[in-house]
């Protein structure tokens, strides 16, 4: 900056001198106007030079003002850097510093606690130490035995633990062999189950016997009604004669009496001779026809079955149940059906299984006689049995398989598990699906009402009861008395097919929240 200003002022000292060595000397007119014209561009050169002089040096101070400045910044910046990891480094000294007092106060704590514990324990040890001494005595005082008399009694200690821990052994052993007979009992009845596909045929309690023509109907009538009358009394039937057009109604209970009916007032109607006397006729062949059919069926089951040397009633007895059904079960089918899965079952324990079909077919033979005698129809078949020569253990089978007695054998077991599997299967005894869910919901219902049971659910068509208990009133060891009353309870209060199985689940919930 002071170069420059030095070079204007030169410039404009020589311009000076110039002008007033011209101003000193005459000159002409022209001359001077070109010294004017001169002196103006040289002030005017010497104002540019000036102004020149000013930008550049205004530039040059932005510039040194600017890299100062960076400079400025720059150091700051590095000083602000360096302040702040001093503070990081100080802070974590600190840290470091909190946490070695920590673990020093730590240290001088487990260090005390230790000395406390070697100092207690050395009391318990002295204390144990005196007191096995005073005991020691005191048994020696005592019991006065001599060495062999404490090596026998330490040898009868040692005796009774190894029975305790045999007996857990034995328990432990026994609970898994009952484990792995379930698992097998499940897998021979599964396999049962899936070779036997049985149908079923529901009989009804009425017959419908069509007409030619309605005109008919009062040659069955008869006069004053005698031909209905003796039909009625020689078959144990209520013939019914409505408006139903060319049709009437056979009704029983007795499926046999009333098939004899049906084929009878057939026979007649297609005779056109309706009087009491070829009533009884008729009734008497139907009655034989249907004796011939019952024996026939009775002879094809056993056939079916690969059976031989069946008593010939024994066989009539159990053709009947052609015309009997529990449910919308068929009883011969069911019969049939019994004897095959109890077959297959015995087959797979290893038993005779031709013995456990002719349980297994002879089981409802009672069926078709209760009616006419007296007693249950495990009782009335097992009777009819014996009578008629089949051998003990069938007898007691078939005397077994409601458990009315208890079972004594194998084959008793079987029958009673094929009977429980063909009468319960899905889709033998089909009801209505309203009874089917009140029965559900009763049952579920009549357990919440014990107290401390939260909920309850009937599952596998009602043949398990799955019921929730409150925790905080129910203890572990109370789910088994739980699971006995509720057991008991829907014994004496419900209705239901087959058994129940109360399952009773207690689960304890920990709950917390994640703020």
């Amino acid at each position: 900056m002071n170069y420059a200003v030095g070079i204007v002022l030169a410039a404009l000292g020589a311009l000076l001198g110039w002008l007033f060595g011209r101003r000193v000397a005459p000159q002409p007119l022209a001359t001077r106007e070109e010294a004017q014209r001169a002196l103006d561009a040289a002030k005017s050169e010497a104002e540019q030079i000036k102004r020149d002089a000013q930008v550049e040096s205004k530039e040059v101070l932005l510039k040194a003002q600017r890299e100062v400045e960076a400079e400025l910044r720059t150091r700051r910046g590095e000083l602000e850097r360096e302040a702040e990891r001093i503070t990081k480094q100080e802070a974590a000294q600190a840290r470091k510093a909190e946490l070695l007092a920590k673990r020093e106060e730590e240290q001088t704590r487990r260090e005390k606690n230790i000395t406390n514990r070697e100092q207690s324990a050395e009391a318990h040890a002295k204390k144990a130490e005196e007191a096995a001494n005073e005991a020691r005595v005191k048994l020696e005082q005592i019991a006065g035995l001599t060495a062999e008399q404490a090596r026998a009694l330490v040898t009868e200690q040692v005796r009774e633990d190894a029975r305790k821990a045999a007996a857990a052994e034995i328990k432990r052993i026994e609970e898994e062999t009952k484990a792995q007979a379930d698992e097998r009992a499940k897998t021979i009845i599964a396999a049962a189950v899936q070779r036997q596909a049985g149908e079923y045929v529901a009989e009804r309690t009425v017959s419908v016997v069509s007409l030619p023509s309605d005109d008919m109907k009062g040659r069955i009538i008869g006069r004053e009604g005698r031909n209905i009358r003796a039909l009625e009394a020689a078959t144990g039937i209520d013939l019914i004669i409505d408006d139903t057009p060319e049709a009437v109604i056979i009704s029983c209970f007795n499926p046999v009496r009333r098939e004899i009916a049906r084929i009878a007032l057939s026979r007649l109607i297609s005779d056109g001779r309706i009087h009491p006397s070829r009533i009884e006729e008729a009734v008497h062949k139907a009655t034989q026809e249907i004796d011939e059919q019952c024996k026939e069926a009775g002879e094809q089951a056993a056939f079916d079955l690969g059976l031989h040397k069946l008593h010939p009633e024994l066989l009539r007895t159990l053709g009947k149940l052609k015309y009997r059904n529990t449910g919308t079960q068929n009883l011969l089918q069911h019969s049939v059906e019994v004897a095959w899965l109890a077959g297959a079952m015995a087959a797979e324990l290893g038993f005779n299984a031709k013995t456990a079909r002719r349980a297994g077919l002879l089981h409802d033979v009672g069926r078709a006689l209760d009616q006419e005698a007296e007693g249950s129809h495990s009782s009335v078949g097992a009777a009819l049995c014996k009578k008629l020569g089949e051998h003990q253990r069938i007898v007691d089978a078939v005397a077994s398989h409601h458990g009315e007695r208890p079972p004594q054998s194998l084959l008793d077991h079987i029958v009673d598990a094929a009977n429980v599997l063909s009468s319960q299967r899905p889709g033998a005894r089909r009801e209505q699906l309203a009874s089917y869910v009140q029965r559900l919901n009763d049952l579920e219902k009549l357990v919440q009402t014990h107290p401390g049971v939260e909920k309850a659910y009937a599952i596998q068509a009602g043949r398990e009861l799955r019921v929730f208990v409150e925790n905080d009133r129910i203890a572990d060891d109370g789910t088994t008395l739980l699971a006995r009353d509720l057991a008991k309870k829907i014994e004496e209060e419900a209705a239901y097919p087959g058994q129940v199985r109360v399952c009773v689940v207690r689960e304890t919930r920990s709950t917390d929240y994640a703020r």
